[in-house]
């Protein structure tokens, strides 16, 4: 056992050394060797896939699945209950927050009409509220987190019913900074979140009796020292419904190509100042584009391993994220990023979330944040955009 534990501890000790590994050096071998090896891994991973022979945007749900989130939902509560006091409750995911900034979300004039769907029916300037974050469970120094970043996006005034009832007019967005997801479903995410309370979460992906390396692979790629949550791209990972039997992904993407440098040594916070100085100067835009799914079995709905091949299907921009410059930092805005509550559910029909990760998360999310307003005492708030911060 001991022998064990310390492979783990070193195995562990390496990952954080690459991830700490100088941006400079990591930017040239990201530019020589990132996309060869995603692509032996991606093969790799569709090698060992079926075709399950499903139709374009058809759903198929897993043995057993209100159970599975219904376990993920109390391993990560225990999880909260045993690293947090009352009063100090985070989120589970997408833990730490580097902040909340107002934008805007502008829907572009012009789109023909196979995209002119749901919020995108027509050209119009939305409110928004944009969280960013990193991954979790916890929220340990920038250096030392695992190197990749999220983004949560609230539109706000978004019209007719929603799919969650807790909040009537707004539609959520969500990503990452990798283009697949942790895991494939949530059968292989209860087996994560398991590792996870033990203290092991390495053990999920190189266990030889059940291993995920291609997973960790994928998520190693894109996991490093990055300059600024402002310069990078996110995606969503997993699919959503746009309009009527039709399936995208979402991804946002810089307008900018400027990178700043990491400073040495990072700070515990220096992803934040990066932000801070940034907007204190200059506005920042994302193009906001969707990719189409046209071949069921090759860009799977219900597996998020599989990177979507983008010479299948090109992302099309049908809208800008503009976030001026601005003061973010401020106690008051830092305490109401804490209660924001930001779940994919919070949406139209027309962008429904599809398959089963998708589909656990309604309960999780949702539960999850219950929890966390009522351990800190701060009761539900939707937001309207008139929120103002000293």
């Amino acid at each position: 056992m001991g022998l064990c534990r310390f492979a783990y501890q070193g195995l562990d000790a390496a990952g954080h050394s690459l991830l700490r590994l100088n941006p400079r050096i990591r930017d040239w071998l990201d530019r020589l060797f990132r996309a060869p090896i995603e692509a032996i891994t991606q093969f790799l991973i569709n090698l060992f896939r079926r075709n399950e022979n499903l139709a374009i945007a058809e759903e198929r749900l897993l043995p057993d699945e209100p159970a599975i989130a219904e376990e993920i939902t109390r391993n990560m509560a225990d999880f909260l209950k045993n690293q947090y006091l009352p009063g100090a409750y985070q989120r589970a995911g997408n833990t730490k927050t580097h902040g909340v900034v107002r934008a805007s979300f502008d829907v572009l004039p012009g789109l023909g009409k196979d995209l002119a769907v749901g919020l995108f029916a027509e050209p119009r300037s939305y409110p928004a509220w944009v969280r960013f974050g990193g991954p979790g469970p916890l929220a340990p120094p920038d250096p030392d987190d695992n190197g990749l970043l999220s983004i949560g996006i609230k539109v706000m005034g978004a019209p007719g019913p929603k799919l969650l009832e807790d909040e009537r007019e707004t539609q959520d967005f969500s990503g990452i900074s990798a283009p697949t997801f942790t895991t494939s479903n949530v059968v292989e995410n209860l087996k994560l979140q398991r590792q996870v309370g033990r203290g092991t979460p390495l053990l999920h992906f190189i266990n030889p009796f059940d291993s995920h390396l291609g997973d960790m692979v994928m998520q190693g790629l894109y996991a490093k020292l990055n300059s600024s949550p402002l310069e990078l791209r996110y995606f969503s990972c997993v699919p959503y419904l746009y309009g009527d039997k039709r399936a995208v992904q979402y991804s946002i993407r810089p307008c900018s190509n400027e990178r700043t440098p990491v400073p040495s040594p990072p700070g515990a916070f220096y992803l934040r100042e990066a932000m801070a100085r940034k907007l204190a100067d200059s506005d920042v835009e994302f193009d906001f584009m969707v990719q189409f799914q046209t071949d069921a079995h090759r860009m799977p709905i219900e597996n998020a391993s599989v990177r979507w091949p983008e010479a299948l299907s090109p992302y099309r921009v049908v809208a800008k994220l503009r976030i001026p410059k601005q003061r973010f930092d401020s106690p008051a805005q830092l305490a109401f990023a804490d209660n924001l509550s930001i779940n994919p559910w919070h949406c139209m029909p027309q962008h429904r979330p599809l398959g089963n990760l998708n589909r656990a998360r309604r309960h999780v999310y949702y539960a999850l944040s219950k929890l966390r307003q009522k351990m800190n005492d701060h009761p539900h708030i939707e937001p309207t955009g008139a929120e103002r911060f000293d």
